[in-house]
């Protein structure tokens, strides 16, 4: 976090801006949750088994009060609220609360160790579990509330607009905001793929995270001005300024909202546009934005909570609910990238020390290929009858090298299917040459490509200005991988949360990417910018923005050269 001055007397505190907009509007705090109990006295034999009731009748007002505002949201908010509901009603959690229970604790502490235990192994597992975290102890935040009586913690009552200002969100508070009154998020902690930055995205909220400490210095009622784009909250700042600059904005806001693609720069070089989902749902939402197709489908979001191995056929009814939105469109699959963050119980993967480096993506078929085989028949059964015009596409996650990529794409040219693969190790970029003569196309993972080149976890709120995609070396290894890819006629896409930033979108553009994969509701903002410059400006910017030292500084070289 950085306290920047001006002559003005403006200070602008600095965080990681995850979803571009400007707010001006007085801060809201997030309602504090409750004290956490220590372990008190020792319950007495005949008061154990109440205890308990006591605590299962809290869960499940929790569960039930969760589960009711799941069916009143869609898309991305319904999905986390109900994986949160999944969480309360867990049964090894409440395993574990009854065993300390059962030991003689207060249902409040023992509620507290149960969750502790679960922290702990998911920050152990690190990536997008560590990420969990926050929803775990929001689930013992609600359930001590309730326990004691007193009200649920999150989300304040806001009259008008107010900037919601917390150190996390969780999942259940995000998904429920009403961007009538809550017009910019700001967090302390988290990180750009945390359910604040995604369901923030899905809201076109300004949202910025990882500010640091400095944030609580700020109090409840004071006007701040955020810029989601620059990721700074600015304090003291010029009122008819800081309204003048909101107007700016919501105008050119306005002009994005009424834009239509196809996305073409403004000498006629054209970039496709294409969607980032999870299922079918999100599918059918994005069919109704200017996305041409899909990008990625990640198909393992749809398995996390499935014990056993879906057959080929089940596989393929999940499969279908995304090809049926996008019937007359090209749609990227990817295969299962199980493993780490996202561990599949039906992969059997054992422990590992470092599982961010371990066996993960393609690298769990290389010890069972019949997990990646049956995946492919599913996908090829799905995807019978969609014609030429709608081109199934797979890539496998983790590729690093040219005899995987070999493998890979055998197995699917022998279903006929288009096989291609994720640029997420940099040992990928670098051996491109080698790789792309088996494939025919690539999707560059901005998110786990940034993490593997600065060596730094992507969540991290303290490692937040190292895994910004503006970072010149991993510009340098998308310039590498699209040289390549012009050389042997090879698509090359970029899928990560980079393709979502309008002025990063003009600079992959110029190194060569052909093909740009975000969240649906980022579209329109990149397809509006990318139609104000032409092709040989975006080279230009690209060029001198991996000339620079740093991501701050590759950020605003393209700001001045994109927007003057």
């Amino acid at each position: 976090m950085d306290d920047v001055r001006n002559p003005s007397g403006a200070t602008a505190i600095k965080g990681t801006g995850v979803v571009a907009g400007v707010a001006y509007a007085p801060v809201v705090w997030v309602r504090p949750r409750p004290a956490l109990p220590e372990a008190g006295a020792t319950l007495t034999e005949d008061a154990r088994e109440p205890e308990f009731e006591r605590f299962s009748a809290a869960a499940d007002t929790v569960a039930e009060r969760l589960a009711d505002r799941a069916a009143t949201v869609e898309g991305v908010a319904a999905d986390v609220l109900t994986a949160t509901v999944g969480m309360v009603r867990d049964r090894g959690w409440r395993r574990t609360v009854k065993k300390n229970i059962s030991a003689g604790h207060p249902a409040e502490y023992a509620t507290v160790a149960a969750t502790q235990k679960f922290v702990g192994m998911f920050e152990a597992a690190g990536g997008v579990m560590a990420e969990r975290t926050t929803d775990l102890k929001d689930i013992r935040d609600r359930v001590i509330a309730e326990l004691r009586g007193e009200p649920e913690p999150g989300l304040p009552d806001v009259e008008g607009e107010g900037v919601l200002f917390a150190d996390d969100l969780s999942p259940a508070d995000t998904a429920t905001l009403d961007p009538a009154h809550i017009i910019a998020l700001v967090t302390e902690l988290g990180g750009p793929t945390s359910h604040t930055a995604i369901i923030a995205r899905q809201l076109n909220l300004p949202c910025i995270v990882a500010t640091g400490e400095g944030l609580r210095q700020i109090p409840a009622g004071e006007f701040v001005l955020v810029d989601g784009a620059l990721g700074t909250v600015t304090r003291n700042a010029e009122e008819a300024s800081a309204r003048a600059t909101v107007l700016e904005f919501r105008e050119r806001a306005a002009v994005i909202a009424q834009w239509r693609g196809p996305a073409r720069t403004t000498d006629g070089h054209r970039v496709q546009l294409l969607a980032n989902v999870a299922d079918g749902n999100a599918a059918r939402i994005a069919a109704g934005t200017q996305a041409e197709g899909i990008g990625l489908y990640r198909t393992e979001m749809s398995f996390l909570s499935t014990s056993t191995e879906p057959t080929v056929e089940e596989q393929a009814a999940v499969y279908r609910k995304v090809f049926d939105a996008f019937p007359a469109s090209k749609v990227v699959i990817r295969t299962l990238d199980a493993g780490s963050d996202k561990p599949i119980a039906f992969a059997n993967m054992a422990q590992e020390e470092n599982p961010a480096l371990g066996v993960r993506g393609l690298r769990i078929a290389l010890g069972n290929e019949g997990l990646l085989t049956r995946q492919l028949d599913a996908i090829a059964l799905a995807a019978e009858g969609r014609g030429e015009n709608a081109p199934t596409w797979v890539m496998a996650p983790m590729v690093a090298t040219e005899s995987e990529a070999g493998w890979f794409a055998g197995l699917c040219r022998d279903r006929g299917l288009t096989p291609g693969a994720m640029i997420e190790v940099p040992a990928a970029a670098l051996m491109s040459d080698k790789l792309m003569p088996h494939l025919d196309f690539v999707s560059i993972g901005t998110n786990d490509l940034t993490q593997y080149t600065m060596a730094a976890d992507r969540l991290s709120p303290q490692l937040a200005y190292l895994t910004d995609p503006w970072q010149p070396a991993v510009l340098r290894l998308v310039k590498e991988t699209c040289r390549v890819g012009e050389d042997t006629g090879t698509p090359v896409g970029v899928c990560g949360e980079a393709a979502a930033d309008p002025l990063l979108a003009c600079v992959l553009t110029g190194l060569g990417v052909t093909s740009l994969s975000a969240a649906s509701t980022a579209l329109a903002g990149v397809g509006a910018q990318l139609s104000s410059v032409d092709l040989a400006t975006c080279r230009e910017v690209a060029e001198a923005v991996l000339d620079t030292s740093g991501a701050a500084a590759a950020r605003e070289v393209a700001r001045q050269m994109l927007l003057g």
